[in-house]
């Protein structure tokens, strides 16, 4: 597909009277460049924007980054999601500070090397960190020129993926690869959006085939559905002298390096109180008296490849947890908000503190 120069000029002219005053616009420490850019991946503008501000005050420099506890940048980065990023973020972090003795890499081949970049960050932060020639393409990409060009390809195919990455060099200004790369994302986040795009006021409709096909709602195509794996999660609030019990999430599974509570995860929601005592708080307490007091309403969280239904038990145990799962930690409930947890459990601690908590008592 050849260079199309009415789309790239529109573009650039669009985006001199409509750029999004963000604070990393014209940032060119690549440091910053680069904790935006991760934690603006899977993330909307306004939801990543005090992150960003908390981050960069928190850790103004790479070597603070590096020297900070994992369990701080964890709870910095509660709520925000897609947590393997920040333990990505940290890894990375800790290498160009070491290894390259806090120097951030200033080609794309060698940005693409750190832990959690893929093309399009790299991309996006060598061009504008460094006003190096490469295209991003993200979702907003994808949507602009599959509409504007009436690409049917399905972006998440591998001939897709090759076919957008090479249209999207080809249509890039070099000496203004900031610029058109800002210009294009800009564009696909506020002007040509997922839904109700402002195509009537759009300058490039008129050579805009999804547009004058009247098809805008048929772009971009994915060809594969996302199917959602159900998980049922029993927390266990185990009270003992006004201490409760929290666990880190070790496992590679989701929240990995979270807290959470003691958990049992069980095929389907537990009605009763029977089955989770008999079949497992005996073997937790090593046989010795339980006795549970409440179950809360079901909390829901839906992931991006799972949809999760957890429920909070309290529960009582006379002889405290048994010797073999030492691995709690032994915490005052005053002082869980220390602790990063998933956005679930902390839904939980919110109403539990605010005492809005839907209760059946036994």
């Amino acid at each position: 597909m050849k260079k199309e120069p009415f789309f790239t000029h529109h573009l650039l002219q669009w985006f001199k009277k409509n750029q999004r005053p963000l604070p990393w616009k014209g940032e060119k420490n690549p440091y910053f460049i680069w904790l935006s850019e991760i934690i603006l991946q899977q993330t909307r503008v306004e939801q990543g924007l005090p992150y960003y501000l908390k981050f960069k005050k928190a850790y103004p420099t790479v070597h603070d980054l590096a020297n900070a506890p994992e369990d701080s940048v964890m709870k910095n980065w509660q709520g925000l999601g897609y947590y393997s990023r920040a333990r990505n973020l940290h890894a990375a972090a800790k290498y160009i500070s070491t290894e390259l003795k806090g120097k951030f890499p200033d080609t794309y081949e060698d940005i693409l090397q750190l832990k959690g970049v893929g093309p399009y960050t790299a991309a996006a932060i060598a061009s504008f960190g460094y006003d190096l020639p490469h295209a991003v393409v993200d979702g907003n990409v994808y949507r602009v020129l599959a509409r504007y060009f009436g690409i049917d390809t399905p972006i998440d195919s591998t001939k897709g993926k090759k076919m957008f990455f090479t249209l999207a060099d080809q249509l890039l200004e070099a000496k203004q690869a900031a610029d058109y790369n800002q210009a294009i994302m800009d564009f696909g986040a506020t002007f040509c959006t997922p839904k109700s795009p402002s195509c009537p006021t759009c300058p490039m409709k008129k050579h805009c085939t999804a547009f004058t096909q009247k098809s805008v709602n048929l772009y971009p195509v994915k060809s594969k559905k996302i199917q959602k794996r159900h998980r049922f999660f029993n927390y266990l609030i185990i009270n003992d002298e006004n201490c409760i019990f929290v666990k880190k999430r070790i496992e590679k599974d989701i929240w990995q390096n979270l807290y959470d509570f003691p958990l049992i995860e069980t095929e389907q929601m537990l009605e009763g109180r029977d089955i989770l005592k008999e079949k497992f708080l005996k073997k937790l307490s090593g046989g010795e008296k339980v006795e549970i007091i409440s179950k809360s309403a079901p909390f829901r969280q839906i992931l991006t490849h799972q949809k999760i239904v957890a429920t909070f038990w309290e529960v009582k145990f006379f002889c405290g947890i048994c010797a073999e799962n030492a691995s709690y930690i032994r915490t005052a409930r005053k002082n869980i908000s220390q602790f990063a947890f998933p956005k679930i459990v902390n839904q939980y601690n919110e109403a539990f503190q605010n005492n809005s908590l839907i209760l059946e008592t036994f």
